[in-house]
């Protein structure tokens, strides 16, 4: 009965991602009523502290994205890009970087994509090359921001356990494993592919003047010229002191935070869950009062509705991972608990591949991460690994690695004849090992 709950956890994963998080969340519930009703398991606990986290977090988000404050970020990472075009192979990835780091969502990336790509064709550089590790690095900067629902559910898990982590301290890991990892697979796509004047196939393209017209033409009015009101300068002001206030509570929680009784009635300084909780809420009502934000703007903005549905996502996918791992709890320690102490990188290679499953960072750290502090994995692996968590890049069928190939006019990020050997593959394992070894070495040294 382990071995057939295994494999309908499994088939639920892989049926419910081919539709989406919604779709994902509805098929996991098909899962929970077989663990129940067939093989008698009891329900576990939806991770009800999580959500209410990632909801927190996305109104926040929702409310930077209406005031047009995220407008104001995409502003002037164009006008950086803009005034170093020949750097753009190394400086695309870092900016698609910074921005998700700031912003704590990777849609940020689809505003870049035709920059990226207009700047590196006028220089007559391959746009395969910025482009693609343009992509890749959006998402792993996910890890790396205070605002991202991967983090801040992460240090939600961690809370209760002996090490637990706060903002700071994960971050100290995060940020430069990560950007260590997108530096280098910059460096690496530096000379991937031809150089145009020697890709047949792009220059049988230059050929067909409608194609060549559609390859050099003009990609339209740039973000830098956008005249922003003022109001979107105030929240992007707002939001950013918001999140340095977050990483000050998580730095001295002894210092800044209230005592309150614990679970065991003991005065202890206030949990950085509901801390981030509180926070984020007060961000968005601060940016909704000073800059007359329409609420409407936010509910129907790209942030909020993507977030809701990573709340839904969670919930399914968490729910269903908990009854099934929670009722072989034994099992599970005698086996991947000592595997993982005697190969800690194992860990890492669960987490991979169960983010390639799920299609979202956060999804599998709500998986992974309570299955492997049941197993008695110490947290310090958990936060050294963090990078692993971004593992759908293996297939090209994530919406930010679509949007890239088809803004992409020249046709050199592609998807290749077996599927596999598409742009994004190599820069992915190139940042999300180096990441690792970085994040590993890291954790062990400050921690």
């Amino acid at each position: 009965m382990e071995l057939l709950g295994f494999i309908i956890l499994l088939s639920c994963l892989v049926v419910g991602v081919r539709y989406g998080g919604l779709g994902l969340a509805a098929v996991s519930g098909i899962g929970i009523v077989f663990f129940v009703f067939v093989i008698g398991l009891a329900p576990g606990k939806p991770p009800i502290s999580v959500m209410l986290t990632i909801m927190a977090v996305v109104t926040c988000s929702g409310f930077l994205q209406a005031s047009k404050g995220l407008d104001v970020m995409l502003k002037y990472a164009e006008k950086f890009l803009r005034k170093n075009p020949k750097q753009i192979t190394i400086l695309a990835p870092m900016t698609t970087w910074f921005l998700t780091m700031l912003c704590g969502t990777g849609h940020v990336v689809y505003t870049m994509f035709p920059i990226i790509y207009d700047i590196a064709i006028k220089q007559n550089i391959r746009p395969e090359r910025p482009m693609a590790v343009a992509s890749v690095a959006s998402q792993m900067g996910i890890c790396a921001s205070p605002a991202s629902v991967a983090v801040v559910s992460t240090i939600a898990m961690l809370a209760n356990t002996s090490h637990p982590f706060g903002v700071a301290q994960l971050l100290a890991v995060s940020i430069p494993s990560t950007f260590a990892g997108v530096v280098v697979a910059g460096l690496w796509s530096l000379r991937r592919g031809k150089d145009l004047s020697k890709d047949e196939d792009f220059q049988a393209r230059l050929k067909d003047p409608e194609q060549r017209a559609y390859i050099y033409e003009d990609q339209g009015k740039n973000i830098a010229d956008v005249e922003l009101p003022a109001s979107a300068y105030k929240a992007t002001f707002i939001f950013l002191i918001g999140i340095a206030a977050i990483a000050l509570f998580g730095s001295f929680p002894k210092e800044l935070l209230p005592y309150v009784p614990n679970s065991k009635d003991i005065l202890a300084p206030l949990s950085m869950t509901p801390t981030i909780q509180m926070s984020m809420l007060v961000i968005a009502a601060i940016i909704l009062l000073v800059c007359k934000v329409k609420v409407s703007d936010v509910t129907n903005g790209s942030v909020f509705k993507s977030g809701m549905v990573a709340v839904v996502s969670v919930y399914g996918v968490a729910w269903m991972a908990e009854t099934y791992f929670g009722a072989y709890l034994p099992g599970f320690k005698k086996t991947l608990g000592s595997i993982v102490m005697q190969y800690p990188w194992t860990y890492a290679i669960v987490l991979f591949l169960i983010s390639k499953l799920v299609n979202s960072q956060a999804a599998a750290l709500a998986i992974v991460v309570p299955m492997a502090l049941s197993v008695g994995v110490h947290p310090l692996i958990i936060v050294s690994f963090i990078s692993a968590c971004y593992g759908y890049f293996v297939l090209p069928t994530y919406p930010s690695d679509l949007a890239c190939i088809g803004f992409d006019r020249s046709g050199t990020t592609r998807i290749g004849k077996y599927v596999i050997n598409h742009s994004f593959i190599i820069p992915g394992f190139i940042g999300i090992a180096t990441g690792c070894c970085v994040g590993y070495c890291l954790a062990h040294l400050f921690y």
